[in-house]
């Protein structure tokens, strides 16, 4: 009999003790809960977020029992004070009840903060019955309560004549939507416009913890010198801002001149013969100008050629001198015509018109005289054959 006693007694303390050891296993606490009749179970139960990103937990609620349990939940989020939401299929709830011997899924989302410390925190969903479950939030970053404004490429390089585009990510990391004012600090005679979604802006509207794509337009004042070029960007509020900081390298002007030694862009050519005209093709930017191709509009059956016909460099103050051939058609009666010449680079055009006076043939002129003399002989040598008669 008291052998018997010995062995019960040493059942229920092999018992109790697996209880216990069961109870110090991580990640068994959520079911040692089951001890009150209901559970909560969920397969994550430590999870790792930036600030102000909403994290989602998966709960299922057990009922142990062979009966109905009404469950009254509620999460503690310590001394963070964190914004929760507790949900089963999409109602927000604070109570459910579940079947005897079944469960329920409900699921909790937590919003990490803006302005938060990185780092672990706890959190514990709690039931009427007593039952814990506890859960574990790792921050990964510090946090911040403030506006941010950021470029991939906050620096272009080009030439006086480009529209330089900027691309900005305005970010609202409060936990409010805010209304940004838009402004550039650029030097004097810069136009720089701001652009969302292919619109022309002055401001933008941002959600919490959202963020905006901004496109930034910049265009030189003319005759700008080769440098560099800094345009300031802010976006402000009453309660926030940011600001960043464009570079705009400009590499030189393109600007070119097509003309005459003497800056006379008119002449005379005779109908069907050719005349020769001096040009030259100055390069008055800052910058080199390159393959320089020459070429014309002419009146029907007219013919234009140029000797070179292409001036492969032209440095900045530099000038090229080229000669234009004008051959003027044959059957070109007498009068004025207009003769376009063309300089053309890929960055740049200069245009010259020419006023052309095409004067007929002297040859045309003295068969005409013959022929009204050779009429006038015949008159008089009829009037004399046959004047008498």
């Amino acid at each position: 009999m008291l052998r018997a006693s010995k062995k019960r007694v040493a059942l229920l303390l092999s018992f109790m003790l697996a209880i216990g050891i069961l109870g110090a296993i991580p990640g068994m606490s959520n079911q040692v809960s089951a001890a009150s009749g209901v559970s909560l179970y969920t397969p994550y139960t430590s999870l790792i977020a930036p600030p102000g990103e909403s994290i989602n937990y998966s709960i299922d609620v057990i009922n142990n029992t062979g009966q109905i349990q009404d469950v009254a939940l509620s999460v503690d989020t310590g001394k963070s004070k964190w914004n929760y939401e507790l949900t089963s299929n999409g109602h927000k709830i604070q109570r459910i009840a579940v079947k005897p011997n079944e469960s329920q899924n409900i699921n909790l989302q937590l919003d990490v903060p803006l302005e938060v410390d990185k780092g672990e925190y706890a959190i514990k969903v709690n039931t009427n019955l007593g039952s814990v479950l506890n859960l574990k939030v790792q921050v990964s970053e510090q946090g911040t309560y403030k506006t941010e404004l950021r470029s991939e490429q906050p620096s272009i390089q080009g030439h006086a004549e480009t529209t330089f585009d900027f691309s900005a990510t305005l970010r609202n990391r409060t936990a409010e939507k805010q209304l940004y004012a838009l402004r550039a600090k650029a030097p004097a005679g810069w136009d720089v416009k701001f652009s969302v979604g292919g619109t022309d802006v002055a401001s933008v509207n941002v959600e919490p913890n959202a963020s905006e794509e901004i496109t930034i337009s910049a265009v030189p004042p003319k005759q700008i010198k080769a440098g560099s070029y800094k345009i300031p960007i802010e976006a402000t509020t009453n309660s926030t801002s940011a600001e960043t900081e464009f570079e705009v390298v400009i590499t030189g002007t393109y600007a070119m001149e097509l003309t005459t030694p003497n800056e006379l862009l008119s002449t005379s050519v005779t109908s069907g013969s050719s005349k020769k005209l001096d040009l030259v093709v100055k390069n008055t930017g800052t910058s080199p100008l390159n393959d320089i191709n020459l070429s014309s509009t002419a009146p029907t059956d007219w013919e234009v050629t140029f000797e070179p016909q292409t001036i492969d460099s032209l440095e900045p103050g530099k000038t090229a001198n080229v000669q234009a051939t004008i051959k003027a058609d044959e059957k070109a009666i007498a009068g004025d015509y207009v003769v376009n010449m063309s300089a053309q680079t890929a960055e740049k055009t200069a245009d010259a018109q020419f006023r052309v006076a095409v004067k007929t043939s002297m040859l045309w002129g003295w068969l005409g005289v013959l022929i009204i003399l050779a009429v006038a002989g015949g008159v008089y040598y009829l009037f004399r054959t046959y004047g008498r008669r």
